[in-house]
């Protein structure tokens, strides 16, 4: 006998004998058909016929990446006012920016919408910067932390039967961090330094004689120092530790992606302003004269550099000075100070380095 052929008529569906409507079978077929028809990877549907049309939750997203990276790029590029280097560029800005999003996008997943788009700003901002491009990765997290907060916030704020009363709490919290750096206001002191030590082994006067010559520079092994484009000293011209003898420290130029443009020398001048010199140790102070190097994230003061002779060879601290131009302070205060010590330690270990050669009699280069 031969099968009979089958039909390639859809099945009729399931229905309830009783009451002739479909059945809870079918009605989860109807609600995962639609799902099944459409690509969440690529966004189109399965079959790969046509694509979706833009809403207009994409094109309001669209709107806002483009004008936060022109103002981003206009206040980073004009500095108006100084204002890239106040809290209110790097709270305001991504605040507004998470505030704009949960307001006039209709999405799922407000918190999720806003991350997305201040990733795309940052990408987008970040190629054109130039210089700027530290700032915006060393303060990237304080961003994304504002912009999770502000969308938490709102989102709290409009959902329906589940209200957080504290959350209005951080609407005056953020309003008071943005306004740090308007009109000089700081948290937390200005001034600050840095501070490298590490023990030498050779005597006093090699370490002098170390610290009295140009040092031969090698790539810094701090993984923050290599990992973020700092500037990195090339050369030093210049010798001695008398009161007036000067150095020219020559650093990596500064490069951009306007066209035609050359990469710019860079440089820090330093003069001895105090030198204290003896037999089991000493205390040199330089004191910056010219700072084309670090001007655009802090105010150079002065490096002072104390050795002394101790049991197993002579101690050797380094001790970088600066004023703090960035805010707010409760986060580039830290993360500066850090950065800072990490470049006196850096300093520390190459001048080590160079009185360590001094005992076999040639310095390292």
């Amino acid at each position: 006998m031969t099968q009979p052929p089958e039909s390639s008529a859809a099945p009729e569906p399931e229905r309830d004998p009783e009451t002739n409507l479909p059945s809870d079978a079918e009605l989860a077929e109807r609600w995962a058909a639609p799902h099944r028809s459409f690509d969440p990877i690529r966004g189109v549907p399965a079959d790969g016929e046509g694509l979706p049309r833009p809403t207009t939750a994409r094109w309001v997203l669209a709107g806002i990446v483009l004008a936060a990276f022109a103002a981003l790029l206009a206040v980073r590029v004009t500095r108006f006012g100084g204002l890239d280097q106040t809290a209110l560029f790097y709270v305001g800005l991504p605040a507004f920016l998470a505030l704009l999003v949960i307001l006039c996008v209709q999405a799922r997943g407000g918190l999720g919408t806003a991350m997305a788009v201040t990733t795309v700003c940052l990408l987008l901002a970040g190629p054109m910067l130039g210089e700027g491009m530290v700032c915006l990765v060393i303060s990237a997290p304080l961003i994304y932390g504002v912009v999770a907060l502000v969308a938490w916030v709102v989102t709290s704020l409009r959902r329906r039967g589940r209200r957080h009363p504290h959350a209005m709490l951080a609407v005056p919290i953020l309003f008071a961090l943005a306004m740090e750096g308007i009109g000089g206001f700081s948290l937390l002191p200005r001034e600050d330094s840095g501070t490298g030590s590490v023990l030498v082994g050779a005597t006093p006067a090699e370490v002098a004689a170390a610290l009295a010559a140009p040092p031969g520079y090698d790539a810094p092994d701090a993984f923050l120092l290599s990992a973020v484009p700092f500037p990195e000293p090339v050369e030093a011209v210049g010798s001695g530790l008398e009161a007036g003898d000067t150095r020219t420290v020559h650093f990596t130029p500064r490069r951009t992606l306007a066209p035609g443009a050359e990469p710019t020398p860079r440089h820090l001048g330093l003069e001895v302003a105090e030198s204290d010199v003896r037999a089991d140790g000493g205390r040199v102070v330089f004191e910056v004269t010219e700072d084309t190097a670090f001007a655009n994230w802090m105010e150079m003061e002065r490096a002072v550099a104390t050795w002394r002779g101790e049991p197993d060879g002579t101690r050797l601290t380094w001790e970088i000075e600066y004023t703090r131009t960035y805010d707010p302070s409760w986060y580039f205060g830290p993360v500066q100070s850090h950065v800072t010590g990490l470049a006196a330690d850096y300093l520390a270990r190459t001048f080590q380095e160079e009185a360590q050669a001094l005992t076999g009699g040639e310095p390292r280069r």
